[in-house]
């Protein structure tokens, strides 16, 4: 459906048994925001993500993208509509044993039948973008943590995906590599127009890239719709101002 939201999240709610992490969570995200999934520790935020790009089906409701009901699609579906995610996990979560070329190059190697020449040319211009030109034979454990980041996002981008799901991008990263990740977040939005959904508690990132946002609420188990999140920092909701404001209202 062409005028359908990018996402939409309708009536979800996530339980590990009896025990209910999030309920009646209901948002959309458009095409070209970034949105951000934010709250405290242990409000569901990763939850949400993996009910998101398809790793944990929901007790009730649904994730629609671009109109179609994705937990209520068959699997072969789900599988194509699971290609149109890339998925930037905490910690990059490369694989070890495989150069930074040879982690960005498996979702290619997987889902395409490109030649290897076309390949190393996508997987070269892919590290490029985050900054790693000329990395591409070094493992994992001799990049920083940073750098381990950006080489996770350039292989979420290797499909070149509509929508991005990146989880804490921020989180061990000294401040100025943090905003430097920011930074990137941002022109790949700008230069690709890649709608990107950041799960974060990182206050700093929250205000500098959210242009959309929404608040789990450990206490009610249920979300505060807040906007733009500089905006919600000054009028929003009182728990939303108090989380952005690190509480000192």
């Amino acid at each position: 459906m062409e005028d359908a939201p990018h996402i939409e999240v309708r009536d979800l709610t996530m339980a590990y048994g009896g025990f209910v992490v999030q309920h009646d969570l209901n948002f959309v995200v458009h095409k070209g925001d970034i949105f951000v999934i934010m709250g405290g520790n242990g409000c569901g935020k990763t939850t949400l993500m993996r009910a998101l790009v398809g790793l944990q089906r929901p007790a009730t409701g649904t994730v629609f993208y671009s109109g179609e009901d994705f937990w209520n699609k068959p699997e072969e579906d789900r599988e194509r509509l699971k290609r149109r995610l890339g998925i930037m996990f905490q910690g990059g979560a490369l694989w070890s044993s495989l150069t930074l070329a040879e982690n960005v190059a498996l979702p290619l190697h997987e889902y395409t039948s490109l030649p290897r020449q076309r390949i190393d040319e996508i997987v070269s211009f892919k590290l490029a973008l985050v900054g790693l030109a000329g990395f591409e034979e070094f493992y994992p454990v001799e990049l920083s943590g940073g750098m381990r980041k950006r080489a996770g996002l350039a292989r979420a981008m290797a499909l070149d995906p509509e929508i991005l799901v990146i989880d804490e991008p921020s989180s061990g990263l000294d401040p100025l590599t943090a905003r430097r990740l920011d930074d990137l977040i941002l022109e790949l939005r700008d230069s690709l127009g890649t709608t990107i959904v950041v799960v974060t508690h990182e206050l700093a990132s929250i205000l500098s890239i959210g242009s959309n946002s929404v608040f789990l609420d450990a206490e009610t188990h249920t979300m505060i719709a807040t906007g733009n999140p500089q905006q919600a920092a000054q009028a929003g909701d009182v728990k939303v101002r108090h989380f952005l404001s690190r509480g000192a209202i």
